[in-house]
């Protein structure tokens, strides 16, 4: 599972660099992954810095760190 998480946690970093600052609902209908996977990708990437992540609403505003 700790590998899945990394390989989408890479998909969701090249996404960002690719489309700049998105909601969370608009970069999963990018990646077409689980819900649930991408959120503990997102964690990853959030805990390791990497990214930026917002409330918005009821959806999230990420993107990455400069």
């Amino acid at each position: 599972m700790i590998t899945e998480i990394g390989i989408v946690a890479g998909e969701i970093w090249h996404d960002l660099d690719e489309h700049g600052p998105s909601r969370f609902s608009q970069m999963m209908s990018r990646i077409d992954r689980p819900k649930e996977l991408a959120l503990m990708s997102l964690g990853w990437l959030a805990r390791e810095g990497h990214v930026i992540v917002r409330q918005d609403g009821d959806d999230f505003q990420v993107e990455l760190r400069k």
